[in-house]
């Protein structure tokens, strides 16, 4: 038959094969396992992972898969999937790509619980493992580039919620073998699931997002497993009939090529956004700007003193969910150039501890806020390839400081060094593991591709 998209995308994830795997796809592919892993072990303290955990432990009748931070606790696969992939995306800590995603978060959960699924005698070896994981994350890249739409910061739908589903289908289907027919399937299956609005960001709806693309691809495979059978030119752009082109308006879908001898990962031409404090990825240009202009304001007046300071002018990108004067709640100040902007002048950095109820509603802090005015240079587009922050300080003496960034530390073009991502993960995983266990996932991770069991991890 006339091969399709979908076809093409089917071949792809049953062919691909470990030896396609460059030395800098795994490295950069270890390095993402590791950090989500650190985020959601931290996010497992957090009170959105507490209702999803409590409201999953209802359900759960085969108790195999383990759950981040809750030693002994056990979840049948596909709500261990869910449940994790919560506790990933409940700070909103985890990474980011170009076009926009947080892709980690929506595969890795389903391929610990599907490890740990699997009987003794079928379990992926390590290299199995971050084949499969280097799957999800190819589709959903892929996917991204059908749409200029992708490219800038969303408007309509949660780009995991949409292209997430869709890697975890491509995941598990790799990691269970599935068959080309059968991955095409899953693929299929798995648009049906896929999807969640723009509204639902910066509150406590936003996680669910990750959790139900990494459970609910995770869930397609499982039925294309079983049989279940699904529209064979989902990814396909038929006139008149919407597949995945129903999530953009500008659709352009290309094949896939079977993977040759020298396959190149999207991977590997564009590196990952790994973020240093608990926010939306927009907010790390301001928070770099304003720590910049902090700088010189003390230089300038000896310590740092609101009183001199008239009004504060925030150069950002027009984006209307992430532009928040005054946000009342943890997730609300998450998603805000205000707020983050603020806090990192008046305390010098943003961490965990600035989204405590606390910190957000300091009197010192409103004080500030109420001095900033938002402006939206024509030039600062909404794309995270292109968009920059900037923060300056009217004075009341009339003299004006300020800060720029274009690039901040964590950015694809400015990578966190492997000192700075272990000391992140480190700092994540102490809050719920001993310092013992914290060091035996380094170690685990980095020689991934010796390790026999991928469930061990």
């Amino acid at each position: 038959p006339e091969e399709t998209v979908t076809s093409s995308f089917a071949s792809f994830i049953h062919a691909v094969r470990p030896e396609h795997l460059s030395k800098t796809v795994r490295h950069r592919s270890k390095r993402m396992i590791l950090d989500s892993i650190g985020v959601g072990l931290v996010g497992s303290t957090t009170h959105v992972f507490d209702i999803a955990l409590r409201y999953c432990r209802l359900f759960s009748s085969v108790a195999v898969s383990s759950v981040y931070g809750k030693p002994g606790v056990k979840l049948s696969p596909t709500l261990a999937a869910f449940t994790n992939g919560v506790a990933t995306h409940s700070m909103d800590f985890d990474d980011t790509w170009h076009p926009a995603t947080h892709p980690s978060g929506a595969v890795l959960p389903a391929l610990l619980a599907a490890s740990q699924m699997l009987p003794p005698s079928t379990k992926p070896n390590g290299m199995d493992f971050l084949l499969a994981f280097n799957v999800g994350l190819e589709v959903q890249g892929r996917l991204m580039h059908f749409s200029t739409e992708a490219h800038d910061i969303p408007k309509r739908f949660h780009p995991p919620s949409v292209v997430g589903t869709m890697g975890s289908a491509a995941a598990t289907a790799k990691l269970l073998a599935l068959s080309s027919a059968q991955c095409a399937h899953a693929l299929g299956i798995a648009a049906s699931l896929a999807g969640a609005p723009m509204a639902n960001a910066a509150t406590q709806a936003k996680p669910l997002h990750i959790g139900n693309a990494t459970r609910l691809g995770f869930e397609a495979a499982l039925l294309a497993a079983r049989g279940v059978e699904a529209n064979p030119l989902i990814l396909d752009d038929i006139p008149g009939c919407s597949g995945f082109s129903a999530f953009y308006s500008v659709y352009q879908p290309k094949p896939l090529s079977t993977p040759s001898e020298h396959h190149e990962f999207l991977l590997e031409k564009q590196d990952i956004a790994f973020k240093r404090f608990p926010a939306h990825l927009g907010m790390h240009w301001v928070v770099d700007a304003a720590l910049s202009v902090r700088n010189l304001f003390i230089n300038y007046a000896g310590s740092f003193s609101p009183s001199l300071i008239r009004t504060i002018v925030l150069k950002i990108p027009v984006s209307k969910y992430i532009n928040r004067p005054f946000p009342s709640s943890e997730h609300q100040a998450r998603h805000s150039f205000q707020f983050n902007a603020c806090t990192a002048l008046l305390d010098g950095e943003v961490g965990l501890s600035s989204f405590t109820e606390s910190s957000i509603h300091r009197q010192e802090l409103r004080e500030l806020l109420d001095k900033v005015v938002v402006e939206h240079p024509e030039d600062n587009v909404a794309n995270f390839d292109k968009m920059y922050g900037e923060v300056a300080l009217l004075l009341h003496s009339g003299d004006v400081l300020t800060g720029k960034c274009d690039t901040f530390y964590g950015h694809w073009r400015k990578p966190l060094s492997k000192e700075s991502l272990l000391k992140k993960f480190r700092s994540n995983a102490s809050h719920v593991l001993p310092e013992e266990k914290i060091e035996t996932i380094i170690t685990m991770v980095d020689n991934l591709e010796n390790l026999t069991d991928s469930s061990q991890l």
